[in-house]
């Protein structure tokens, strides 16, 4: 991960990227750090922007309505980015499955609304020629793809451990002592999570090969994660829930996970940002 990062940069310090790969934000969740997202995308600029899957989680959201200022200036900043001429590209994935309808055959080729091209998955080759194909990876998620059931009751867990999460940290703060994450901590311990990870990474890897692909990219599992597995990159981006994570592309193709909060010191449990003024 890299470090020493100030968010608050001049305009002509903050970091360019050629490509930026961001998925799982969770916007209508109350666990979602859409004020943490906010400030990166006004504090960093691209040529390419990829939404890699469960941008919006619908799931959540047919439940109960939760929706901030800071969610409203996500979708702001997505959009600025595209006018500004950023080729943004969204690929739905298991929570903003909705979204999978417009997808063909009703849109042969995939569509784009406001500059955002809505897609399936993608293809991109970096500067230094690798191809990466993009996706989310729900498909080769076994639960989600064959026990949706199961896979809604694990939303409902993943919630909950988000919510002692929070406590313990609060905790932990008034303790004096830094932010840690229980929920990452608890999925790393759990054995079958463990191996679950592990044939996930290994299937995607695996499709990738098939397809004549370097590498993949993908979200889904909010574990980043880059590395070889069986001669293919594997490449995951993470999420903007419990880490805040995003892979980058530097323009001579190097490729990179950058922790956000980290990065930054932002602290989960101070009170949310205000919405950031907004660039004529």
């Amino acid at each position: 991960m890299a470090r020493g990062m100030n968010a608050h940069l001049s305009d002509a310090a903050r970091p360019a990227y050629r490509s930026v790969f961001i998925s799982d934000i969770h916007l209508g969740t109350r666990g979602c750090r859409s004020d943490f997202l906010a400030d990166f995308l006004q504090h960093m600029s691209c040529q390419h922007l990829f939404l890699v899957g469960d941008i919006i989680d619908g799931w959540r959201l047919r439940k109960s309505w939760y929706w901030d200022d800071s969610h409203d200036q996500v979708i702001r900043l997505v959009l600025r980015h595209a006018r500004a001429g950023t080729e943004v590209v969204y690929i739905p994935g298991n929570h903003d499955e909705m979204f999978r309808a417009w997808l063909p055959p009703m849109f042969p080729g995939g569509l784009e609304v406001a500059g955002i091209k809505l897609r399936k998955e993608a293809a991109h080759t970096t500067a230094d020629g690798r191809r990466l194909l993009v996706m989310h990876g729900d498909e080769f998620d076994s639960v989600v793809r064959y026990a949706k059931f199961l896979a809604l009751l694990g939303d409902w867990a993943y919630t909950a451990a988000l919510v002692v999460n929070r406590w313990f940290n609060a905790g932990r703060r008034r303790l004096g002592y830094p932010y840690w994450s229980l929920s990452a901590w608890l999925k790393r311990q759990v054995k079958e999570a463990v191996k679950a990870i592990d044939r996930f990474e290994t299937a995607l890897a695996g499709e990738a090969r098939r397809r004549g692909f370097d590498g993949v990219v993908c979200g889904h599992i909010h574990h980043a994660e880059m590395r070889m597995v069986n001669g293919v990159l594997y490449l995951n981006d993470g999420d903007w829930v419990e880490s805040c994570t995003a892979l980058v592309e530097h323009h001579d193709g190097r490729l990179e996970l950058i922790d956000w909060a980290a990065l930054n010191r932002m602290s989960f449990f101070a009170p949310r940002r205000a919405a950031l003024p907004e660039a004529a």
